[in-house]
């Protein structure tokens, strides 16, 4: 059984799931008007990625008996700079993310909800892949500066990400 406290606190980070997806949904089209379709696809994968977090999330309250409220979000940016800022965004965003699922993670420990310890700890694996990614390509951006031909090299290495997904289901929507 879960606690009225315990379900709030998911079906809020649900819907921070939802806007993690718009998050990325909005730079794969920033990355795309800027001619990066390799981003683009990156961030697209992405945006999968978060929506399947999401319908974790809701499929776990459905599962413990609990009618999810969705809120409306609020507007995400959809302008950047430079490729480079949009993945120091998305490492600061994830950065979030990890700190959110911790505060779950603490309150499912405090609240002896093993069931919930035990659906939260994928999410702490998945969390620091997700920070390791983002600084790998950080760290990749920052090697190259300005350089076009090193920019487009990157966005040729992001545009082969494909969209997997998890082991145990398929994926809660179609895949391109």
């Amino acid at each position: 059984m879960i606690s009225k406290s315990m379900a709030e606190a998911l079906n809020t980070h649900m819907n921070f799931e939802l806007y993690s997806a718009n998050i990325y949904l909005s730079m794969s089209s920033a990355a795309n008007e800027m001619g990066l379709k390799g981003a683009a696809t990156w961030f697209m994968v992405q945006y999968q990625e978060e929506m399947v977090h999401f319908m974790k999330f809701f499929n776990y309250l459905v599962d413990q008996g609990i009618n999810i409220t969705l809120t409306a979000s609020k507007a995400v940016p959809n302008k950047y700079k430079s490729l480079q800022e949009m993945f120091e965004k998305t490492l600061a965003h994830e950065q979030i993310v990890t700190s959110r699922i911790n505060d779950l993670s603490e309150l499912a420990v405090k609240e002896k909800d093993h069931a919930s310890q035990i659906f939260l700890q994928w999410f702490v694996t998945e969390q620091i892949e997700e920070e390791n990614n983002d600084r790998d390509i950080i760290a990749k951006l920052k090697l190259v500066g300005n350089n076009g031909h090193g920019i487009l090299m990157i966005d040729s290495e992001l545009g082969t990400r494909v969209f997997v997904a998890p082991a145990g289901g398929a994926a809660p929507f179609p895949v391109a």
